[in-house]
């Protein structure tokens, strides 16, 4: 028995969704996203709440993974999805460049850009040391998350680097003097 699978999801006001084969589209005030959904689940509306099923017991594996990902798709679609990356270092710094390009300073002896995807975008507090990546998309704004980290991931000695907000980080000690 599937638990996450049964529970039924929230269709909120202003969002349609409609089932062709295999994909469910679901659109509200922040856009629209596409999702498939494997054989054998089936989706279907009852008092307002959508409600996935499967046909037999050989599809209990992926029932609950179903749900969660139409279930992440409407919830996209009403209030986004964001990540925030703290930047910590001396000269260490993030800025805009045009729309779709985050230009980072990060120790090197060049400046990296980074090309944002379509459908995700990121704004940059004041002190250019915080970059909100946001999107209807859950898979995407984490991988650009994910992508933005790794280009200096934090430095256990120093905690130097790009982090996310939340991530909290064991400092090491070094190496004590000889005696």
């Amino acid at each position: 028995m599937s638990r996450i699978g049964n529970k039924p999801i929230d269709l909120p006001q202003g969002v349609k969704y409609s089932v062709q084969g295999n994909v469910v589209t679901v659109e509200g005030p922040k856009g629209k996203m596409v999702q498939w959904i494997p054989d054998g689940i089936r989706v279907e509306q009852k008092d307002g709440h959508l409600h996935m099923g499967r046909e037999n017991d050989s599809q209990a594996a992926i029932h609950g993974l179903a749900r969660a990902l139409v279930s992440n798709a409407v919830e996209g679609v009403t209030k986004g999805w964001s990540k925030e990356l703290d930047i910590v270092g001396i000269g260490y710094r993030a800025e805009l460049k045009g729309k779709n390009t985050v230009v980072f300073t990060l120790g090197y002896s060049h400046p990296i850009e980074f090309p944002l995807p379509t459908g995700v975008t990121a704004t940059i507090d004041p002190k250019q040391t915080r970059v909100t990546v946001s999107g209807v998309n859950r898979q995407q704004v984490g991988q650009v998350a994910a992508d933005m980290r790794s280009l200096r991931k934090p430095d256990p000695y120093k905690n130097k680097g790009v982090r996310y907000s939340d991530e909290r980080l064991k400092k090491k000690v070094g190496k004590t003097g000889a005696k």
